[in-house]
């Protein structure tokens, strides 16, 4: 039996992608709102991620959605992979790690 995908291992994925315009990862950012898992196929999980952006103009978020679902995707144990970028909440300052804080030099 296959075992089933954390959401810890897959915050931990999304610790490797990144917005090309800030050297810090998209979960430090803040971006991730929800990881919701769902029974696929296969006994695979099928997982829907909500994550939004800096800004709503933010030209990446076609490479930022395409890069969160292929990480995703190379779990084990992962099916079908959604990602909705969505807008509510607005992101905020306030919603960066500690670590990213640290690494942009805001204290």
């Amino acid at each position: 039996m296959p075992v089933a995908v954390t959401q810890d291992e897959i915050l931990s994925a999304l610790k490797q992608c990144y917005d090309p315009e800030i050297p810090v990862n998209i979960v430090d950012l803040g971006l991730i709102y929800d990881i919701r898992f769902e029974n696929g196929a296969d006994d695979n999980q099928n997982v829907a991620i909500d994550l939004t952006l800096t800004s709503q103009g933010c030209p990446e978020h076609v490479n930022i959605s395409a890069q969160v679902k292929a990480r995703i995707e190379q779990l084990p144990g992962v099916g079908n992979v959604t990602v909705n970028v969505v807008w509510t909440p607005p992101w905020g300052p306030e919603r960066l790690s500690e670590d990213a804080k640290k690494q942009l030099g805001i204290e």
